[in-house]
C-alpha cells in the first residue's frame, strides 16, 4: 500500500495483511505510550497521523492539523515519519541513537523505513517522539516554516 483510503485506524488495520500489521501495530502502541498528551491519532494523508489540533496550532498553511508523526504500511518497506527533520539537532541525536544502539538508520528528510519494527532503535524512537508537546512543536513548526531547515 502506497496510500490508503481507510477512514479510521481500525479500517487501515484491517486491510493489512496480518504480518504487516503486526509490525504497524507494534510500532503504533509505541508511539501512542509515548506522546505527550494533546496529539490526536487519526487517519490522515492516506496514512495513520498523530497531529496537533488546529484548536491548539491556529490556522495553518494548508488548513490541516500540523503533523507530528505519521505511520504506513508502504510498497516496499514500513514509514515512519517524524518531524526530526525541522531540527538539524534532533536530526543528529537520531543518526547518533541508532548508532549507539547499533541499528542501520534508513532515512529519508523525515521518514524512518523499516521491515520490522525490531529494525529499529525503539527506545531511541520513543525519546524522540516523547521529547516535545503539542505546545513546543507549534513553535518548531512556526521557526522551521521561516527558517532555512526545510
Amino acid at each position: 500500500m502506497v496510500s490508503s483510503k481507510a477512514a479510521t485506524v481500525a479500517d487501515y488495520l484491517a486491510e493489512l495483511p496480518s504480518d504487516r500489521r503486526a509490525e504497524i501495530e507494534q510500532v503504533r502502541d509505541l508511539v501512542n505510550d509515548a506522546l505527550p498528551k494533546g496529539y490526536v491519532e487519526r487517519m490522515n494523508w492516506g496514512v495513520i497521523s498523530w497531529e496537533v489540533p488546529i484548536a491548539l496550532s491556529g490556522p495553518t498553511y494548508n488548513g490541516q492539523p500540523l503533523l507530528y508523526a505519521g505511520l504506513a504500511a508502504q510498497k516496499n518497506a514500513n514509514s515512519l515519519y517524524l518531524s526530526t527533520y525541522m531540527s538539524e539537532e534532533r536530526s543528529r541525536q537520531l543518526k547518533a541513537g541508532f548508532a549507539a544502539a547499533g541499528k542501520k538508520l534508513d532515512m529519508g528528510k523525515g521518514c524512518v523505513r523499516f521491515k520490522k519494527a525490531n529494525d529499529l532503535a525503539l527506545d531511541v524512537i520513543r525519546d524522540e517522539l516523547a521529547s516535545t508537546t503539542p505546545e513546543a512543536f507549534v513553535v518548531i513548526h512556526a521557526e522551521a516554516r521561516t527558517s532555512k531547515v526545510r
